[in-house]
């Protein structure tokens, strides 16, 4: 069903060669040179990587993302993972955000992660959802709830063993990978969830609410005012106000710059123009203030948003 990979070294040096053959986004800090020992297992199918690993050694390590979203556990005395200075309980399930995860154990650490590419994950969420301007990101690392963090577990049980058992076919191997996704999306807080929410909400939103989010939709490029879309949707300023409060918990003004967002977000990815000209093309007034709402909704400045593309 996919491509198997498999490898085991021992010493520091070895460890270090393998370690980054496989992962290349880590980094070993700090291993016992003597007593490291590493074995890895790995099943690859088309935009999913199950990875099973164990490392012998006092370790410390980091890991950071680009192109990946991992879901992984650690089981390891004194086990320790630590991103943006906070304290994870390794031995649940932990989903890697926008910022590096450290690990640090004693003894030998047993790892078994999920790895999705994040173009491929991103496209599932927003044909799922139903939002094609979602940008899949973690809010939080921990599993929403024990529930939720064993659900996950068996997912994982039960996709390691459907693929070492060998199905040749695509079309098993494809709904394993979205099983996968899908469970890890669900089992964490992530912007797949507000996207199914946001659905949810404009669905049952009153007619003029839907014809005002229509309006926005095909007429954000353009230095449209909340008089505007009031007029689309054939209500007064305050009452549109009030009727996106009510059904959407937000305002006009705040879903407007939201799309906007957006637009430019997939324009910065796609390389189709400097910040500068992104900024003016989707209105806001200064650059500092686009890279102002651009971090608080993706999570990095622009230019990194450039530099990663």
């Amino acid at each position: 069903m996919g491509r198997v990979l498999t490898a085991s070294a021992s010493g520091a040096d070895d460890v270090e060669a393998v370690w980054q053959q496989f992962i290349p986004a880590a980094r070993l800090e700090h291993v016992d040179p003597v007593r490291v020992r590493f074995h890895w297992s790995s099943i690859e199918t088309g935009s999913l990587s199950l990875v099973q690993y164990s490392l012998h050694a006092d370790v410390r390590s980091w890991i950071r993302l680009e192109d990946q979203i991992m879901a992984s556990q650690l089981a390891a005395l004194d086990a320790r993972v630590v991103t943006a200075g906070r304290d994870l309980d390794a031995r649940q399930p932990w989903l890697t955000g926008d910022g590096p995860m450290h690990a640090h154990w004693r003894g030998t650490g047993r790892i078994r992660a999920f790895l999705f590419d994040r173009t491929s994950a991103e496209q599932v969420a927003r044909a799922v959802s139903g939002d094609d301007r979602l940008v899949l990101r973690s809010i939080d690392p921990v599993a929403r709830d024990r529930a939720l963090a064993a659900t996950w577990e068996r997912t994982f049980g039960y996709v390691a063993s459907a693929l070492a058992a060998g199905h040749e076919q695509p079309l098993v191997a494809a709904e394993l990978e979205r099983h996968a996704l899908i469970s890890t999306l669900t089992a964490f807080s992530t912007t797949y969830l507000e996207a199914l929410d946001r659905a949810s909400q404009r669905a049952a939103a009153p007619r003029t609410v839907r014809r005002a989010l229509a309006f926005i939709d095909a007429h954000a490029h353009e230095p449209i005012t909340i008089e505007d879309i009031a007029a689309a949707a054939g209500i007064s300023t305050r009452g549109l106000q009030h009727a996106f409060r009510r059904a959407l918990d937000t305002t006009p003004s705040h879903h407007l710059r939201t799309v906007r967002l957006a637009a430019a977000h997939r324009d910065l990815q796609r390389g189709e123009a400097h910040v500068s000209e992104v900024v003016q093309r989707w209105g806001f007034s200064s650059p500092s203030r686009f890279a102002r709402f651009y971090r608080d909704m993706y999570g990095r400045n622009p230019g990194q948003t450039v530099r990663m593309f």
